[in-house]
């Protein structure tokens, strides 16, 4: 099949490395004492949405749940809080990664919204659960943060797969 210019580009097969690597700098933006607000972004979650839609048999269950788990003792949650609600986010991702990637990258994003207020229920529900107090209305920014921030992280997560663009006329791909 021949790549006509509009058409959507052929990516390279994505780097173990990498994907654990962004995984983990993702976790240490999570770690960064800010404050932890309500209505801040999960960075962790975005990033494992994404791997969990585009290598959903490299990244699954086991890592999001993994990865709640360093959250949960990180932030002296509840343990199994953030596990839960990664987990679930992960669950949900793999379920509908075939049919979100023949959407556009905003459009996907939108699609992912109610994911991650999910997400953030859970988290919210476990939490008042154990007798915690409210964190505010500001909670609902955050899933839309997320969601907002779907496109920036599919390009910055796809650049390295993406292939350099060849002169020759001969070989389209």
């Amino acid at each position: 099949m021949i790549m006509r210019p509009g058409q959507a580009q052929l990516l390279l097969p994505v780097s173990p490395l990498f994907i654990g690597v962004s995984l983990l700098v993702a976790l240490l933006l999570n770690m960064v004492p800010l404050g932890r607000a309500a209505w801040m972004p999960d960075l962790l979650a975005l990033v494992l949405v994404f791997w969990s839609v585009h290598q959903p048999a490299r990244v699954g269950l086991g890592a999001a749940f993994a990865f709640g788990l360093v959250m949960d003792v990180h932030e002296s949650a509840l343990l199994g809080q953030h596990a839960l609600s990664y987990a679930t986010l992960s669950f949900c991702a793999i379920m509908v990664h075939r049919r979100l990637l023949w959407y556009s990258v905003p459009s996907q994003g939108l699609q992912l919204v109610p994911m991650f207020v999910a997400s953030h229920l859970i988290e919210l529900a476990i939490r008042m659960l154990a007798g915690g107090t409210f964190p505010g209305w500001m909670l609902l920014v955050a899933p839309l943060a997320e969601g907002a921030l779907w496109p920036l992280a599919t390009w910055v997560l796809l650049a390295p797969q993406r292939r350099a663009p060849e002169p020759d006329e001969n070989r389209p791909l």
